[in-house]
């Protein structure tokens, strides 16, 4: 998974998929100046290896407890894909 290792450092290997999603009133606008409507797809995954850092597109990286996930600040759409991925669903989520 290319994009996790170049976020954060870390080697993983998918385990399964949680959903697709899209939203055409969600638009990412980056510090570079990309600006671009999201659609992505998100998965479960098995950490394999590397080792933690941070690019240029994040401000953080931490593992969180599942409790303390609400606690968390985050984009509504982020907290949708993890409350997604906590409620075990036996089929992907589509929208």
């Amino acid at each position: 998974m290319r994009e996790v290792k170049e976020e954060t450092g870390l080697d993983v290997e998918v385990t399964g998929l949680i959903g697709v999603y899209t939203n055409p009133h969600h638009v990412m606008a980056y510090t570079d100046g990309e600006v671009r409507q999201q659609f992505s797809l998100c998965f479960t995954t098995r950490l394999i290896g590397g080792e933690p850092h941070i690019d240029s597109e994040s401000t953080d990286i931490a593992w969180a407890r599942a409790q303390d996930i609400e606690s968390l600040s985050m984009h509504p759409s982020m907290r949708l894909r993890i409350q997604h991925y906590l409620e075990q669903r036996p089929t992907p989520y589509l929208g």
